[in-house]
């Protein structure tokens, strides 16, 4: 299974990143997707890594330089816009977990656009409580 990620680049708070680490372990994917960005694409990037060893890392860069967290995954994609970017990392993937800012849905989000293009598309998602 092969699993996509967005997060706000302010990071994730204690309780998403024990949730995910959860959800990972039982998702056991063969692959993550991330976008690359400061704050919850790294700091999964590096959750996996540490937990995970063993998954291949997919790095979608934005074409920004400006948030990007520069990690270094297994393989790395063509720089891309931020939502032709995340709507590719939904198209490339089996599950999209989610950690957005907010636990209820914003308009102008990067992370709920993406979830929403998820639910658009039907793909199997969860969205990690910040609480």
């Amino acid at each position: 299974m092969n699993i996509g990620f967005t997060g706000t680049r302010e990071g994730m708070s204690q309780h998403q990143k024990e949730q995910f680490v959860l959800k990972m372990i039982e998702l056991s994917p063969a692959e993550f997707h991330h976008g690359d960005c400061e704050g919850a694409d790294a700091e999964a990037h590096d959750i996996v890594r540490e937990f995970l060893p063993h998954v291949k890392i997919v790095v979608y860069p934005p074409l920004s330089f400006r948030r990007r967290a520069m990690k270094q995954g297994d393989v790395i994609m063509e720089p891309e816009g931020y939502i032709k970017r995340d709507y590719r990392i939904v198209d490339s993937t089996d599950y999209l977990i989610g950690a957005p800012k907010t636990d209820t849905e914003q308009i102008r989000s990067g992370s709920w656009t993406t979830i929403r293009y998820a639910r658009k598309t039907g793909k199997p998602h969860t969205i990690l409580e910040r609480q």
